[in-house]
């Protein structure tokens, strides 16, 4: 098995967190050409995966990576200015990297005639890029260590120490000790010596361990950042001392050299008393000291070619974070799932018992579940910034192609949410970042003669609401225009002619599959299915759709979402014989009432709550229950979309924890219910989607009708 199949999927994730990071910066760079540090960051990614690449066999990639590493060393060099064609071509460079990286796990071939164009025009970009063409060398491919030699160049050259210590599990992460060596050597004068003295007797000797570690002298006209970057990609696993012989430029000319005993002194290999006492021998000192043990003969060399001393900087300590794979920590979410249904039924038999050492037990195990419950699903937590930092580029490039001036403007990147449910709002997110360029923000002449800025501005905000998040998508355009939108629900026959529709309800309308009001297709929009896929999406997410807008001012669209999908706290409520669970989060209030309460309007039914009428849902009616009602009801009162409405129920039990089990594919279009949940005593009990029963009683029924309840257990096959 060769390197690359071994360690592809090692390299792969570096990798794509290494190109993740390079479109950040790259957008960065464009809006602030003068930013030091964020043309560091892009050079030190670029390098990391060439060096990465180079190491685990992906040698093409690396080749092509080099190129890049080239302009973008001038460009931190000032020798290059940044500009929009030379950003143009660093992210076509990011995007081939990325082809490569897809060829080289199975995806389809790279076109290699593309390769050839973009390493020309990024040849095209040095200084004197006609007569000096360089040939770009493989990574890593320098001369042996111990060898002399340089790169050519006026520069003033400096020596430099250099301890290169790494950790003994360093050969198990595929790394190979002499590249790095190889790679310093090329940048001059290199004189190496191996430190043995941390090696174990060969019978505790481990081949798997790395018991070496190197001194070196460098002499070069790279400066410190370009030797750091020999290390960039394995300095998490080793430990590196660099220090410029002469204090950078200030020793002393007419000064003697340092004397051996010292260079030992300073790296603190030997104490000052040792050096007087060999000292009076008056032989040399290297030899007494070796012979008298108190010191290798190593070390001695090291010190002979003036090794930096090996005071280390105390460095802060580092977070260590350890490489899982999704389908582990699903696995674990589902095993944390089902201890929670069992340690619920467990509850129950327990309170039947009437055992006051049972119950103690009982309660201590269900609190050492929750805590276990709270640990997994954060560990699956991740800041929605990750998935924003996509989207600047989307604008960037989208703008271009509508001749527009836009900006992103992202807040709450820090955020967090589900890993599962970020993954699923990308489509979600493309889809009204596009809209909102192509149908809301104006052309920069129309946003002129309007008074308003040339440029548009879209904002993509986080934030926490209770235990939910939301995300708004904003821009500052034209708005949605009511008249045009319902003209053209009329036109395909979604609303009748003379039904009057609320703000919300026409707002909604865009909503619908095939629904477009765009006078023409394009290549962005027009064909009416970007805000289905909206809805669809965030359905599925149990998630909630708001739209708001003021014509010339423009539009907001906020998504209401679940911070988690697996587990949540629900209120278990009954109908005759069977339960059902509500989201906690979207509960408002509980009422106790009888018939009398109820009022019969306009062919719903409607109760009076806090100084307002709201809508009420009989969930017997809505699931056919076929059961005598009790002389006193409860309505649970919710929030959905700024919207309140009741749920008429027999009874309520209280607040579950619920474990969300997926339905059958039979029941995937069911619009009422997002779930189902095990009770502790075996049975099931279905999770209502208030967004989708909202709906149904809006819409007389959705695609899916109603749910038989003699059908609840066949919904998870």
């Amino acid at each position: 098995m060769s390197i690359a199949d071994k360690y592809g999927d090692v390299f792969r994730q570096e990798a794509e967190e290494r190109l993740a990071e390079m479109e950040e910066v790259i957008l960065l760079i464009e809006s602030n050409p003068d930013d030091t540090d964020a043309i560091n960051r892009l050079f030190r990614a670029a390098h990391t995966i060439k060096g990465s690449g180079a190491m685990y066999g992906f040698d093409e990639m690396a080749g092509f990576t080099h190129h890049l590493e080239t302009l973008l060393e001038k460009v931190r060099d000032r020798e290059v200015a940044v500009s929009k064609p030379l950003i143009d071509q660093v992210l076509a460079s990011r995007d081939q990297i990325i082809a490569m990286l897809a060829a080289a796990h199975g995806g389809p071939p790279v076109n290699a005639a593309g390769t050839r164009r973009i390493v020309a025009a990024l040849k095209s970009f040095l200084p004197g890029a006609e007569d000096k063409a360089e040939p770009a060398r493989p990574a890593h491919k320098t001369r042996k260590p111990g060898k002399k030699g340089g790169k050519a160049g006026a520069k003033t050259t400096a020596t430099w120490r250099i301890v290169f210590r790494p950790n003994p599990d360093f050969f198990r992460s595929g790394n190979d000790p002499l590249l790095a060596l190889e790679e310093l050597s090329g940048h001059g004068e290199c004189e190496v010596v191996a430190q043995t003295d941390h090696m174990l007797p060969f019978e505790d000797f481990n081949p798997e361990e790395c018991q070496l570690y190197w001194d070196i002298i460098l002499t070069t006209a790279s400066d410190l950042n370009a030797i750091k970057d020999v290390f960039i990609f394995i300095e998490d696993m080793c430990a590196i001392t660099i220090q410029e012989l002469g204090g950078g430029g200030l020793l002393d000319a007419e000064a003697p050299p340092p004397r051996l005993g010292e260079i030992l002194v300073e790296r603190g290999y030997v104490s000052p008393e040792a050096v007087k006492e060999e000292l009076r021998h008056q032989n040399r000192l290297g030899d007494l000291l070796t012979q008298s043990g108190q010191v290798s003969a190593e070390k001695v060399a090291a010190a002979l070619l003036e090794q930096e001393a090996l005071a280390k900087q105390q460095a802060a300590l580092k977070k260590e974070s350890l490489r899982v794979p999704a389908l582990k920590l699903d696995a674990l979410v589902n095993l944390v799932g089902e201890l929670v249904v069992n340690q619920a039924r467990l509850s129950q038999i327990s309170s039947t018992l009437e055992s006051h050492d049972l119950a103690t037990s009982v309660e201590e195990a269900n609190r050492l579940a929750a805590d276990l419950r709270d640990i997994v699903l954060n560990i699956r937590m991740m800041p929605i910034g990750t998935t924003f930092s996509r989207f600047t580029r989307l604008v960037r490039d989208l703008s271009g192609d509508l001749s527009k001036e836009v900006q992103l403007i992202t807040e709450g990147a820090e955020t967090e949410m589900d890993k599962t449910v970020i993954d699923r709002l990308v489509d979600p997110l493309v889809h009204l970042i596009r809209n909102s360029l192509d149908h809301g923000i104006e052309q920069p002449t129309e946003r002129e003669a309007a008074g308003k800025p040339r440029r548009g501005t879209i904002r993509l905000v986080a934030q926490h609401k209770g235990d939910r998040v939301v995300i708004s998508v904003e821009d500052d355009g034209r708005g949605l225009n009511r008249e045009r939108i319902h003209r053209k629900a009329v036109e395909k026959g979604l609303v009748p002619p003379d039904k009057l529709l609320t703000e919300t309800e026409i707002m909604h309308l865009i909503f619908h599959p095939g629904f477009s009001t765009a006078a023409a297709v394009t290549d962005v929009s027009g064909r009416g299915v970007g805000m289905d896929v909206v809805k669809r999406e965030i359905a599925a997410l149990r998630g909630s759709v708001d739209i708001s807008s003021r014509p010339g001012a423009g539009t907001t669209i906020a998504l209401g979402l679940p911070l988690t999908l697996a587990i949540i706290d629900g209120l278990l409520v009954r109908v005759a014989d069977q339960r059902f669970v509500i989201p906690l989060s979207v509960i408002e209030e509980c009422l106790e009432l009888n018939r009398e309460h109820f009022v019969l309007g306009t062919g719903r039914n409607v109760i009076a709550f806090r100084g307002q009428t709201i809508p009420v849902i009989r969930l017997r009616e809505v699931f056919e229950v076929d059961a005598e009602k009790p002389p006193w009801e409860e309505t649970v009162v919710t929030n959905c979309g700024g919207e309140q409405i009741g749920f008429v129920v027999d009874r309520v039990i209280g607040n579950y924890q619920t474990v969300i089990k997926s339905l059958g594919k039979f029941y995937q279009n069911v619009e009422a219910i997002s779930g189902a949940t095990i009770l502790g005593d075996g049975d099931v009990a279905l999770v209502l989607d208030v967004a989708g029963l909202l709906r149904m009683a809006t819409d007389g029924g959705g695609e899916g009708g109603r749910l038989h309840l003699s059908d609840r257990q066949a919904a998870f096959a």
